[in-house]
Parts: structure tokens; C-alpha cells; sequence
């Protein structure tokens, strides 16, 4: 049976049109700005650079053999890794229980806290980094004069991964804890009033009521702040110098790219390794969204 086709009326066809024209920008912003580069990043993991930059040479898989048996990449992928471990969960617990407090009426002026807390978002990344730098400096730094003792904070390479870390957990709460507000904002009232007249506590409440509905809000941050942390640049390449002894034990891997890709000149190594922080990135994400079912609560 053959389904007759239908034509378009005039207004349809405007109405069309006009779509067409709101979604252009939008796809020609992806296409130029999103999807050729990433084409041309697997093409250049494929090659060579050229010599002064120019004239890419085709060399198939040399770049991956070379990264794969490359400590350096290993290692700046454990540095990151280490970051993330202590820079996703303390930073998604403080926010929670910052985002738990301000949502609670008693608490006056909370507004004016809930900016404080976000200040550091709005920040530019360079005078966060420079205001971290005078705190961790080993001579004249605040915090050596608190604690009163004379520790290379981000020149120590046991615990200048730490010192950057603690710097990542205190840029990223106040957005975490906008997000959390948010998510505790849509959990009905009625649920906290009836565990209150079946006599539970504050705590039980948290933990039975709060954590359940808050989880796919969690799930999110937690989601997006693996993969930020994955991805972290800015902040270490402005707060550790290239002559400082603790940058082999905390570089993170995209540091390490734009090192190999813009210092040295090397694209097609540093493309490499870009695709290899993909795929690792992306297996950690299929693995969050085979237990999202299991971990998340949809009501």
C-alpha cells in the first residue's frame, strides 16, 4: 500500500526555512570549531611533522608504538589520574555539604555565601594561579607563616601533586555546589516532613532522602568533574615553572601534549597523545554508564 505524500503548505515550508536559519550558526560552530578538528587530530597522530612544521609525513601507527613504550606518557597519565582521585571527591563532599547548609532557611544572608563560594569560578585562571603561588611559596608564602615551617609546597615532588590538587578542589566547589543547590531545590518537601513524623533523624534523612534524590545531579557532577580533571591544563602549566623539580611528578598528560605538539614541535607525537587521553576518557565514561543504572535513583 502505497502511502500518498503530502505537500507541504506554504507557512510549513517558511517555518522551515526559518528553523534551518536559528540551527545554522549552531552547526557550522560544531562542524569548524568541533568536528575538523577532531578529524584533523586523528589524521595528524598519523604523521610526522614535517620539517619547520611544514609537509606532514605519513607514518601509520610509529606515533602510537613510540607513545605506548614512552614512560613519560604513563607517567604524566598517573599524575593526572591522582589529581582527579583527590580533586573529584573532595570536591564533590564539600560542596555537598556547603549546598545542604544553604539551602536551609534558618541561615541568614545566604545568597552573599553562595557568591563568596563561587567567586573562584569567575576568577581568572592566572590570578588564581598567582595568588596560589605567594600562598605556597616556600619563603614568603602565608601558609609557611601559619604553620611555621619552611615546605616546598609545589617544588617537593612528593606533594606538589597534592598542593595543585587542593587548588583544583577549591576553583571547582562553587560550581559543584550551584548544581547540588539546584538538584536539592527539586526534592518535594513532603518526603523530609513524613520521615520527620516517622521519627527519623537529620542524618537518616540525609542519607535516605537527600543522597537517593540527589543522585542524578551527583552523577552529573561527577561525571563532568572526571573529565575535567582528566583534561586539566591551565592551572599547572600557569603554577608549575618548566624548571621546577616537581613537574615530572605532576604534569598532567594534556600538559605533556602541549608540550610535545607547541614547545618541542612535534604535532603528530602530541596528536597522539591527545587520542590516546580520548579513548582513556572515553572507556572510563562507558564504564559510569554501565552503572548508572545501578547507582542512580530516577523518580
Amino acid at each position: 500500500m502505497r502511502v500518498k505524500k503530502t505537500k507541504m503548505s506554504h507557512a510549513s515550508k517558511v517555518e522551515a526555512i526559518w528553523g534551518w536559519v536559528f540551527i545554522l550558526p549552531t552547526m557550522l560552530g560544531l562542524i569548524i570549531l568541533n568536528y575538523i578538528p577532531a578529524v584533523n587530530t586523528v589524521y595528524q597522530s598519523l604523521c610526522k611533522t614535517g620539517d619547520f612544521g611544514r609537509g606532514n609525513i605519513f607514518v601509520g601507527l610509529e606515533n602510537y608504538k613510540r607513545a605506548f613504550s614512552d614512560t613519560e606518557i604513563w607517567q604524566s597519565l598517573w599524575n593526572t589520574v591522582k589529581y582527579a582521585i583527590i580533586e573529584v571527591p573532595a570536591g564533590i563532599v564539600i560542596s555537598l555539604i556547603l549546598a545542604v547548609f544553604l539551602c536551609d532557611k534558618k541561615i541568614k544572608g545566604k545568597s552573599l555565601f553562595r557568591t563568596i563560594f563561587f567567586l573562584p569560578m569567575v576568577c581568572a585562571p592566572a590570578a588564581v594561579a598567582m595568588v596560589w603561588k605567594w600562598l605556597y611559596n616556600q619563603q614568603f608564602g602565608l601558609i609557611n607563616n601559619l604553620v611555621h615551617k619552611n615546605i616546598a609546597w609545589i617544588s617537593e615532588p612528593k606533594i606538589a601533586w597534592i598542593s595543585i590538587a587542593i587548588i583544583g578542589v577549591w576553583s571547582i566547589i562553587g560550581y559543584n555546589m550551584v548544581l547540588f543547590i539546584g538538584g536539592l531545590q527539586e526534592i518535594p518537601h513532603d518526603y523530609y516532613e513524613a520521615a520527620e513524623l516517622d521519627g527519623a533523624s537529620k542524618l537518616q534523612q540525609f542519607f535516605h532522602i537527600t543522597i537517593p534524590m540527589l543522585s542524578p545531579t551527583m552523577f552529573f557532577v561527577v561525571q563532568t568533574r572526571i573529565i575535567g580533571a582528566l583534561t586539566l591544563f591551565d592551572l599547572m602549566f600557569m603554577v608549575m615553572d618548566k624548571t621546577n623539580a616537581a613537574l615530572g611528578n605532576t604534569q598532567s598528560i594534556v600538559y605533556l601534549f602541549y608540550t610535545e605538539s607547541f614547545t618541542n614541535g612535534n604535532k603528530g607525537y602530541g596528536a597522539a597523545i591527545a587520542m590516546i587521553l580520548v579513548v582513556f576518557i572515553m572507556l572510563i565514561t562507558l564504564i559510569l554508564q554501565k552503572i548508572e543504572k545501578k547507582i542512580v535513583f530516577y523518580n
